[in-house]
């Protein structure tokens, strides 16, 4: 990489430097993750004030930064912005922000530097649209593609949880639409969805075990090593209509809901939040906006 190049990046995150400087988190199609001050960016004629935005796209010219130490870790700077497109339509709705956001905190999680990341570009670029695309009477239509977001950068971390079979035994799980007492269980620690009644069974075979291992025997002249199959930890329930919702995730387009009473996208919400802040191994920050805009219909999260 030369002294001076050129990116095409939308803009994540900022931070004020300064007087009248920023610290602007990119991800670039083809540096991957990049941090770059844009300066005089917070002073009231700036040509680089918009342009440093959260969420704006720009081509960026770009000039990398020098330390007299080596050791001292140095920060880029922004030569050039052209903006390429905005999003003015995110930030028209508390629930539409909120959404974008999430997306974004997991962005800069998975993001890697210095390294192409055209696909991850891509596809929060496709997913921000959709999210500004939605009417302004914004309800779980927002829940519903934040959940689609977040299943298709889950796919492309390769950490997609298994939502079409049953991870004990393998075998497909078909949602049962006219039960409404079917139930499917979700492990985090498994990584996916789990039939209850296998699961059950084996617990008891378990319990059944631990029992005669317990029992008052004489001790036999040689140790005999049992393997047991892990018991995962359910983490969640989901009624036929959550798993079937879960299970459209992989598709390219979201499935048609009704927003006045598809509650259940909160249910699918919250396991897909679960799930992935186990496997980032931190807390989704923006998720709380979710929860705080969403709080009337809250109570139908399991």
């Amino acid at each position: 990489m030369s002294r001076t190049y050129q990116v095409t990046g939308i803009n994540l995150k900022t931070q004020a430097l300064g007087e009248s400087d920023k610290i602007v988190t990119i991800l670039t199609k083809e540096f991957g993750l990049i941090r770059a001050i844009a300066t005089g960016a917070r002073k009231h004629n700036s040509s680089l004030g918009g342009r440093s935005g959260i969420f704006v796209v720009n081509q960026l010219l770009i000039s990398q930064g020098r330390s007299s130490q080596p050791a001292t870790p140095t920060l880029n700077r922004i030569t050039q912005a052209e903006t390429i497109k905005t999003y003015p339509g995110l930030t028209k709705g508390l629930g539409k922000l909120a959404a974008s956001q999430y997306l974004a905190e997991i962005v800069l999680c998975q993001a890697l530097s210095e390294q192409p990341q055209t696909e991850l570009y891509e596809l929060l670029n496709e997913h921000l649209q959709r999210l500004e695309a939605l009417p302004k009477t914004q309800g779980l239509d927002v829940v519903a593609h934040l959940a689609h977001g977040v299943f298709h950068l889950l796919a492309l971390a390769g950490l997609t949880p298994q939502v079409q079979f049953c991870c004990l035994t393998q075998r497909p799980l078909t949602p049962d639409l006219t039960n409404p007492n079917w139930q499917v269980g979700f492990s985090i620690s498994a990584g996916g969805t789990i039939c209850l009644k296998a699961w059950e069974q084996l617990r008891k075979e378990r319990e059944k075990q631990r029992k005669e291992e317990n029992s008052p025997v004489s001790n036999p002249p040689y140790q005999t090593l049992v393997h047991h199959q892990h018991i995962p930890k359910i983490s969640s329930r989901l009624g036929a209509k959550e798993l079937n919702m879960l299970q459209h995730l992989s598709q390219p387009e979201i499935m048609q809901i009704d927003a006045a009473s598809d509650f259940g996208w909160l249910s699918v919400e919250h396991i897909l939040r679960q799930y992935t802040e186990y496997h980032l191994g931190r807390p989704i920050h923006s998720a709380t906006l979710i929860d705080s805009y969403f709080a009337a219909n809250h109570d139908a999260i399991v």
